[in-house]
């Protein structure tokens, strides 16, 4: 009988089902309060940096927000009721801070339960426009700074479906707007009856695309789409009158003369695609005056499916365009001069045209770029800077030129390799035209650079000043606090030497000050508290470390509050990173963390777990090297192996830590590092993989920075494949994974096919699914239950590792 009773129970064990039925679960309470912790608010302050506005926003959505009706159509996530988007996130608060006084005051006017979003400065920057997301829709409000006074300016009819709804006129007096078309109504694609099937045909070209998510399946999402998309265009005042300033259409940017006198209005157009997002279609822009009339059809674009391979292809024909900030009217764009093929070999990537109002004479060429056009920051008549890069070889350039004389050979100011950080020059001091425009800040011949100061020493922000004509630099200013991190953001007054920086330390939230760089005083602007009081004691340090290639590293290191270095206890380890490629090592053995950096908490981050007891080792440095011919992917397991030993090897060299208790995890491409790290080798414990993909021959185009194809490199896609290597598994696994994952390549598939791979083959694994997420998990339910799901999985299988071990018959 007692044997049986053993078989029975051996049975019960082996045959547990294969679903567990759990609600959301809260995570241990030493997590908990740090996750509902609530953030500062966020501060938009004025380029005078007088005044500014606090936005209070929830950590989280809640779970029946993420439920509301949702349509996916052609890359877009649409609340058809509200028309807005239904991922978006909103501020339930707003207070106008003054800065001299430091005192923040409410905004009056304000509904109950406010849903905000979509906040824009006028060009004057009296008043702030945003939308509030109502039952029935979206509406537009207004808040004047100086009164404090929110006013409603629309109904709840706002079309915030596509990107560009909504643009303050020049005066500040008025808004253009996108308003609802109540003319077509939704089809319900479960009860439409079919009337043929959905046929997808190609005449012989290319159109090697990404795995793009969300796109239009059939007639009835084409249908959908299209009446979604449009709209009519309104033109309302601060006082609510308002006009129609155009009939409907399916409107997808509107973009005013620096002068106002012109809009560049974007449509998009039929045919639409099954295998492209909306932002591929066919689309027109045309000019039209400050009232709507039609000044001139200024190009039609096709289709882009067929764009040639390479991450530097592009469409042929004008493309990114834009008003020059330093004219009253006058269009800026680029046209590839080697047909859009990045593989073809030419002089010149690109030329730069121009065309000024009445828009009634050919474009003139500015300039030709050597490498694929970025964008252009204008200063005067005679000085701009054009900026392009090209990402196979990482390189950069930026060119001097002078608009206003074309004679004048272009000026190579910047040419280096765009992931150097350590000779970063830095970007631009701007200030403010008379177009209320920002311009590069040019006197008399020089100009000015704000650094990042990245450093083997560490990181020193800086501003120099930088001669035209020499190319000499002189250092105007560099950080030099030991304990805290100061980030410069940009000049209130250069001649007065005031810039806004922010300020922080591992104890101090980060906070807004102006420093003056001559005398170098702080005024403090905000005065944000730190809402991480438990974390105050935790030990927190960047440690350097080599591969053995030789190769530098970094990390930053935790380890718990109390914890005796002196002592050395061996404490349970969890190690989170993502891989990044790079073309040459002394770039990818850079250091750009610091610790003296503020640690936050969001959903995905490890650093809950210093206070349960771990040591965690947060934003290691996992690169992927490939220098000359050589493809940073054709050694990826090698490289991927190698980071992580070299990082256990280096806590364990300071002997904190049990290397027999190590876990792993990481999201999106650090999930796909997760599941190869447990597949070939044996240096963890326990992996959690979050929101990962799995098997690349699902991605067949390319993936993360391999732009090789399928066909082209079959080796390097099954060799990357945890999938294909499920076999290999003998570590235990947590899949973690949204139902409703949108990101390209990432869809909900690749773990749910991973997983039954691993439960076929014998592995130790456990398949969570989100309902309603996407890559990013944004309900509270949600977020807490994941970090519920992380804890246990990390408590057993790595911290009572030895435990779990010892109890087995």
């Amino acid at each position: 009988m007692r044997i049986l009773i053993l078989l029975l129970c051996s049975l019960f064990v082996s045959y547990l089902p294969a679903q567990v039925d759990l609600g959301y679960q809260l995570p241990h309470k030493d997590i908990l309060d740090l996750a509902d912790a609530d953030f500062a608010p966020r501060f938009r302050m004025n380029d005078e940096a007088t005044a500014g506005v606090l936005m209070y926003r929830s950590n989280f959505k809640t779970i029946e927000e993420l439920s509301e009706e949702e349509l996916r159509l052609a890359g877009l996530r649409i609340n058809p009721k509200t028309n807005i988007s239904s991922r978006t996130r909103y501020y339930y608060k707003i207070e106008v801070l003054d800065v001299s006084s430091g005192k923040a005051s409410s905004v009056s006017g304000l509904p109950a339960n406010a849903r905000m979003a979509n906040f824009t400065w006028s060009p004057d920057q009296k008043s702030m426009a945003f939308t509030v997301t109502e039952l029935e829709g979206v509406s537009i409000w207004v808040v004047n700074i100086e009164s404090k006074a929110a006013t409603k300016l629309t109904k709840a009819n706002v079309n915030a479906n596509l990107r560009g709804f909504m643009a303050w006129m020049k005066d500040g007096q008025s808004i253009l707007y996108r308003k609802v078309d109540d003319s077509a109504t939704l089809i319900d694609n479960a009860s439409t009856i079919p009337t043929g099937p959905t046929i997808s045909e190609n005449a012989g070209k290319k159109a090697q695309n990404r795995t793009y998510q969300d796109l239009l399946k059939n007639k009835t999402d084409e249908s959908n789409f299209q009446h979604l998309a449009t709209a009519s265009i309104w033109k309302v005042g601060l006082d609510g009158k308002e006009m129609k300033w155009m009939d409907e259409g399916m409107y997808s940017s509107t973009s005013v003369s620096p002068d106002g006198k012109y809009i560049l209005i974007g449509q998009i157009r039929k045919p639409f695609s099954y295998i492209v997002p909306y932002y591929r279609f066919p689309s027109s822009y045309d000019i039209y005056d400050s009232n709507g009339k039609l000044v001139k059809e200024f190009v039609d674009i096709p289709l882009a499916e067929d764009v040639p391979k390479g991450f530097m292809s592009c469409i042929e024909g004008p493309r990114r365009m834009s008003w020059r900030a330093d004219k009253p009217a006058t269009l800026v764009w680029a046209e590839a001069l080697d047909e859009g093929d990045a593989e073809k070999e030419v002089e010149y990537r690109d030329v730069i045209q121009q065309m000024a109002a009445p828009f009634n004479q050919a474009p003139s060429e500015l300039l030709k770029t050597i490498n694929r056009y970025q964008y252009i920051e204008w200063s005067t008549d005679e000085m701009a800077i054009c900026h392009d890069y090209w990402w196979n070889t990482r390189n950069t350039k930026s060119y001097a030129f002078n608009p206003s004389d074309l004679s004048q050979k272009p000026k190579t100011l910047i040419d280096r390799n765009y992931q150097d950080n350590y000779n970063d020059p830095g970007s631009f001091v701007t200030k403010t035209n008379e177009f209320g425009k920002d311009v590069i800040d040019l006197k008399d011949g020089h100009v000015f650079m704000i650094g990042d100061g990245y450093s083997d020493a560490g990181v020193f922000p800086f501003v120099d000043k930088l001669n035209l004509e020499t190319g000499e630099t002189e250092r105007l200013y560099q950080a030099d606090e030991k304990d805290k991190l100061e980030n410069i953001y940009y000049a209130v007054d250069l001649e007065k030497g005031d810039f806004v920086s922010m300020m922080q330390s591992p104890k101090e939230y980060p906070n807004f000050y102006i420093r003056n760089i001559k005398d170098r005083s702080l005024k403090a602007i905000t005065s944000f508290e730190n809402p991480y009081k438990a974390m105050e004691n935790v030990h927190k340090e960047v440690i350097n470390y080599k591969r053995e290639d030789g190769l530098d590293l970094s990390a930053t290191l935790y380890l718990p509050a109390g914890y005796d270095q002196k002592s050395k206890e061996k404490l349970p380890m969890l190690l989170w990173a993502y891989p990044r490629e790079f073309k040459d090592k002394s770039t990818a053995g850079q250091i750009t963390s610091s610790p003296n950096e503020f640690t936050y908490f969001w959903y995905g981050s490890p650093v809950f777990w210093v206070n349960r007891g771990y040591a965690v080792l947060d934003d290691a440095a996992f690169p992927i090297v490939g220098e000359g011919d050589e493809e940073p992917n054709d050694s990826f397991r090698e490289q991927l192996v190698g980071n992580a030993k070299a990082a256990i090897d280096a806590v364990d060299d300071l002997g904190f830590i049990d290397r027999e208790r190590v876990g792993v995890g990481g999201h999106s491409y650090g999930a796909f590092m997760t599941a190869n790290l447990l597949s070939h080798s044996n240096l963890f414990a326990a992996g959690i993989a979050r929101s990962g993909a799995y098997n690349r021959t699902l991605t067949p185009f390319g993936f993360q920075a391999e732009e090789r194809n399928y066909w082209e490199a079959p080796n390097i896609y099954y060799e990357m494949s945890p999938f294909m290597h499920a076999d290999k598994m003998k570590t235990p696994l947590l899949l973690i994974h949204g139902e409703a994952d949108n990101n390209s390549g990432t869809y909900p598939m690749q773990s749910e096919r991973y997983f039954n791979a691993l439960k076929g083959l014998g592995a130790t694994v456990r398949l969570v699914m989100l309902p309603k997420e996407s890559h990013g998990y944004a309900a509270r339910a949600s977020v807490m239950h994941v970090l519920w799901e992380q804890d246990q999985w990390l408590e057993k299988y790595v911290k009572n590792k030895n435990k779990e071990t010892e109890q087995k018959p």
